[in-house]
């Protein structure tokens, strides 16, 4: 019986171990790791790093977010990212930032981060915010956020934001991982490459083959707009 508690107990342990162990990105071994562009050395799950003795200032910096992104897309709003990729400087830290430019009536379309949860805080006008969660209940959590506000958005789930004013608006992204990917519902699954099958998705959405070709139309490359 004894012997029985205590694999229990190790189990127990080990799971704990694991989850907390895969909560974010893993943890920096120095100071310090400024990302460095070697992608013809191979891939790694990350950036290299730039010698410390070459690293300045330079590389924790970006002045990327100070202006307002152009709004005029098909869902009125545009996402200005610092990541890894412009912020060398997070690399190995497990953190990066957005900056979110509405329109008024502009939407932040549906989408999700698989390798992060998200801290929206909104700067400027009136925002509807929510999330859903998994199968099977698929409950809509939402709040209206005032300037001021935050709001969070759970790794992995589906997520959205839409200007409720008849003026602009902007919030900034906080997300844990340098990282964070992104999966628009929307053009992830009508503008694939190669294509979803027609058959596929009028049977998922249960409507008419014609209904998902016409939608298929708006993601065409020249329909579509940049996104993360």
């Amino acid at each position: 019986m004894a012997n029985i508690h205590y694999f229990t107990f190790t189990i127990a342990i080990l799971a704990l171990a694991s989850s907390v162990a895969y909560a974010s990105d893993p943890d920096p071994l120095q100071d310090f790791c400024v990302a460095l562009d070697e992608s013809k050395a191979g891939f790694v799950n990350g950036n290299f790093c730039k010698n410390p003795l070459l690293v300045t200032a330079d590389d924790f910096f970006y002045d990327g977010l100070r202006n307002a992104g152009n709004t005029s897309t098909p869902v009125g709003s545009v996402v200005t990212p610092a990541f890894v990729a412009n912020l060398p400087g997070i690399n190995t830290l497990g953190i990066s930032v957005s900056r979110i430019d509405f329109a008024p009536n502009g939407l932040n379309a549906p989408h999700s981060h698989p390798r992060a949860s998200e801290v929206l805080t909104c700067l400027e006008g009136t925002l509807y915010a929510g999330f859903i969660s998994t199968n099977p209940q698929h409950r809509l959590f939402a709040k209206i956020l005032h300037e001021g506000d935050l709001f969070v958005f759970p790794r992995g789930l589906i997520h959205f934001q839409l200007n409720l004013g008849k003026t602009k608006a902007r919030a900034m992204a906080s997300f844990g991982s340098q990282n964070p990917g992104i999966i628009t519902i929307a053009s992830t699954m009508f503008g694939s490459n190669p294509p979803v099958p027609t058959e596929v998705l009028a049977k998922a959405f249960q409507v008419e083959k014609w209904v998902i070709d016409h939608i298929e139309k708006q993601f065409q490359p020249e329909n579509i707009y940049d996104e993360l």
